[in-house]
C-alpha cells in the first residue's frame, strides 16, 4: 500500500512536524485543523461560528487535494475548548454536511493551538 502525503496551499501550512493529510488504502486522513486563514496564517475573527466555517473550508481543501471531498467524509473528531459552543459548531457543521453526515465524536479540551476555540480532524474515502 502506497502512503501519499497531502499538501495544498489552499489550507494552512502545518505548524509542526506533521502533514496536512495522508492518503493510504483508499482513505484520506487529515490533521486537525483550526480556523486559520491560509493566506495570513492567522485565526479568523468572529468566534466559534467563523472558526468552524474556516476549519471546514480548510478540511475541504485538504480533502480535495487528496482526490476526495467533504461528501466522502466518514468520521470527524471535534475538539472544543468550551462545550457551551456545541450548538453553534453543530449548526455550522450542518451547513457543510446537509445530508448523510459523517459519524462524529466531540470532546472538550483545555486548550488548542493558536488560541482556537475549535479543531476538527476528518477521515474520508479517497480514490
Amino acid at each position: 500500500m502506497e502512503r501519499q502525503v497531502i499538501a495544498t496551499k489552499q489550507a494552512p501550512r502545518a505548524i509542526g512536524p506533521y502533514s496536512q493529510g495522508v492518503k493510504i488504502g483508499g482513505l484520506a486522513f487529515t490533521a486537525g485543523q483550526v480556523g486559520l486563514d491560509p493566506s495570513t496564517g492567522e485565526l479568523v475573527a468572529g468566534g466559534v461560528a467563523a472558526e468552524t466555517r474556516q476549519v471546514l473550508r480548510n478540511l475541504q481543501a485538504i480533502l480535495e487535494a487528496s482526490g476526495s471531498s467533504l461528501a466522502s467524509v466518514v468520521k470527524t473528531t471535534v475538539f472544543l475548548t468550551n462545550m457551551d459552543d456545541f450548538s453553534i459548531m453543530n449548526q455550522v457543521c450542518g451547513e457543510f454536511f446537509p445530508q448523510d453526515p459523517p459519524a462524529r465524536s466531540t470532546v472538550q479540551v483545555s486548550r488548542l493551538p493558536k488560541g482556537a476555540a475549535v479543531e476538527i480532524e476528518a477521515v474520508a474515502a479517497a480514490t
